[in-house]
């Protein structure tokens, strides 16, 4: 995405003027999870751009934010697809690849995204925020995003009212959890991950650790600056839970060039506890890879449910 963004930038944003420095006349937000804050935004934004068809999409129409574009090419999550389009919003691509001339035709007040790394938040912050305000948010906290963009457009309570449901279906099913252990598993084109239950870790791992669910020893860590690891083969071994879920597709085209058929053929991935007894479950990457809020975050739920709680 950087590499593309600054080749379009030589080309376009040259003519874009900087906004000098004054008095924020908008809202002015102040927060170490904001790159560049303090950082002076609209108050009521009426052409909201955001980077990720995920947590910004998802959030930002959740909301009632007014977005005009998102990379909506090649998204995993066709019903969030659906809605966006529904709701007029252009595509600007794929999320990986954004089109910066898209997003200058759409005019936008705004540009919102997520970064969890300060490096390419640095790199790309300095083209887009010519373009408009540009917040970008380097947070896994999904909860605080929900509550950072219901403030530009008044729907904090609404939103409260929507968590006092998620939550008490949360506080249920931590109050059913069985004892047995669970792992799971992100098959790629390219190699495995295995997002751990960590002090910081990606929405739908923290929604599992807030269920109660109790992941193999191998996937836990109270390491703030580990979220992930990137098991080998010979590693594989150790997730050992006594439910495997597992995640094919995203982003990437791990669905449609056969990998994740050869490692489910493979002897070693046979060999696991969960693979074994049959409790081997694969789960969506629009779910689990293109988080976008609470309704995926009760599909997550739906999940727990499903694979863990009701299964024998």
């Amino acid at each position: 995405m950087v590499s593309r963004l600054k080749t379009a930038a030589l080309a376009v944003v040259g003519s874009c003027l900087a906004v000098p420095a004054m008095a924020c006349e908008g809202k002015l937000l102040d927060a170490p999870e904001i790159h560049a804050s303090p950082l002076c935004v609209p108050a009521a934004p009426k052409r909201v751009v955001v980077l990720d068809a995920s947590f910004a999409l998802g959030i930002g129409m959740d909301v009632g934010l007014p977005i005009i574009g998102a990379p909506l090419d090649r998204m995993s999550d066709t019903a969030l697809q659906t809605r966006a389009t529904g709701n007029g919003v252009t595509s600007t691509g794929f999320v990986a690849e954004p089109s910066l001339e898209a997003i200058v035709a759409l005019q936008p007040d705004l540009i919102l995204g997520l970064t969890g790394d300060q490096a390419m938040a640095s790199a790309i912050y300095p083209q887009l925020s010519q373009l408009a305000p540009t917040l970008l948010y380097g947070s896994t906290d999904w909860r605080g995003f929900y509550g950072l963009l219901a403030g530009f457009t008044g729907k904090e309570q609404d939103i409260a009212d929507q968590f006092r449901a998620y939550d008490a279906r949360l506080a249920d099913i931590r109050a059913r959890m069985p004892d047995r252990t669970v792992s799971v598993l992100r098959i790629t084109s390219w190699d495995f991950q295995v997002y751990l239950d960590a002090p910081q870790t990606y929405a739908p791992f923290a929604i599992l650790q807030q269920a109660g669910v109790r992941r193999s020893p191998y996937e836990v860590t109270d390491d703030p600056g580990l979220s992930m690891k990137r098991p080998d083969w010979e590693e594989l071994s150790q997730l050992d839970g006594d439910v495997l879920l597992y995640i094919v597709g995203g982003t990437n085209d791990s669905d449609k060039d056969g990998r994740h058929e050869e490692v489910l053929a493979n002897p070693l991935w046979q060999m696991l506890p969960a693979v074994k007894s049959g409790k081997v479950h694969r789960v969506s990457a629009a779910t689990w890879m293109e988080f976008s809020g609470l309704a995926s975050a009760n599909r997550v739920l739906d999940d727990i449910e499903r694979f863990v709680i009701a299964a024998p």
